[in-house]
């Protein structure tokens, strides 16, 4: 064996030695859906790690919506940024477990790949139009399947495909017991609450900062269990999730305290109630559905316009898949930013000024 071959398998190695027997180890590996040869220096899940950033799809999140559309102060969250917390959080979580870091790291990068122009309104107006069974956590594995590298897909690991369909969780329990909703993987579920921790702390931090609400409007149970700064909140979340993990016939089941876990439910059904509904947010999320709406039906009548579009963002690969038109300007729309959805409304819909 080379020294080159013998650097990833030095990284296998050390994962068998190190890892807990609940982590995956990239040896073991369900594979890749095109099989594929082994990196020389890499592991199967960083190879997916860097597939993932480098793609366009993530590009792309730097300029799509959180919460607050077209947020002009430079201290608020993007999809790109909520990304990258998420990607810390679970990472910590997983090397506090002795699981696999680069898995839940990989999975914790691609979740969000498929979420539209303008949160979670986009999502809702692509429901509306396309298909109610239309999800960012589906379209997100499409992303990587097959919108990616003009049609051909990212080819990542089964885990890391498996972990962000399973990352959604709706308004659902944060940890659910439908065995259904779990992925495969202990490092695909470790993602789904990083998740969950994530944007509980940076939505009521980018809430605050925009005057939704203020900070004596947190019910008090929440800051006083959880704590009342962004980095107390992530901690005592961190912290209790791993330690009130046990191992349950053999497997290791992530829980979290009563009291950790009463108080991050209380949390995430303010926000809801005072931030995600609130008519400052609501009405914007309105104006933003109606420019999707409007674009989807545009395209659908303009084929000329939609190959076009598919061209720049180096998407022609799809139309030229077979799938009929509704499924592909559906992809078109749900890759926007939302900057470049709203520059293309106005260069379609307003009238062309002239001196």
């Amino acid at each position: 064996m080379s020294d080159e071959m013998s650097i990833r398998k030095n990284f296998e190695k050390r994962e068998k030695n190190f890892m807990s027997p609940f982590g995956c180890q990239s040896a073991n590996s369900r594979g890749r859906e095109v099989a594929e040869g082994a990196s020389p220096i890499q592991t199967a899940f960083q190879v997916d790690r860097d597939r993932i950033v480098y793609s366009n799809a993530f590009r792309r999140l730097k300029h799509k919506t959180q919460v607050f559309l077209r947020p002009l102060g430079d201290d608020y969250r993007t999809r790109l940024t909520h990304t990258l917390e998420v990607a810390q959080i679970a990472r910590t979580m997983a090397r506090a477990m002795f699981l696999n870091e680069d898995l839940a790291e990989a999975i914790a990068l691609g979740h969000d790949l498929g979420h539209t122009p303008f949160g979670h309104s986009g999502e809702t107006a692509l429901k509306e139009i396309f298909s109610k069974s239309f999800s960012h956590h589906s379209q997100s594995l499409r992303v990587v399947e097959v919108l990616e590298n003009d049609g051909k897909g990212l080819n990542l690991t089964w885990e890391v495909r498996d972990g962000i369909l399973k990352h959604s969780k709706g308004y659902g329990k944060i940890i659910p017991d439908d065995p259904a909703e779990l992925a495969g993987t202990i490092e695909g579920r470790v993602v789904r609450v990083a998740d969950i921790m994530a944007y509980l702390n940076h939505d009521l931090d980018d809430a605050i900062r925009s005057g939704v609400i203020s900070a004596n409007h947190v019910p008090e149970q929440c800051s006083r269990i959880l704590g009342s700064t962004h980095w107390e909140r992530a901690t005592t979340m961190i912290t209790d999730l791993v330690f009130s993990s046990h191992t349950d016939n053999g497997k290791l089941v992530l829980n979290m305290s009563d009291d950790v876990y009463g108080a991050m439910t209380a949390l995430r059904e303010f926000l809801y109630d005072n931030v995600y509904r609130s008519p400052l947010v609501h009405n914007e999320f309105i104006k933003a559905k109606k420019i999707l709406s409007e674009l989807y039906i545009y395209f659908l009548e303009h084929k000329q316009m939609l190959e076009q579009e598919l061209l720049g963002m180096e998407m022609s690969g799809i139309y030229r898949s077979g799938d009929v038109r509704e499924r592909v300007v559906c992809d078109l729309v749900a890759s926007m930013t939302d900057r470049y959805a709203m520059a293309l409304y106005e260069r379609i819909f307003f009238p062309t000024p002239r001196v």
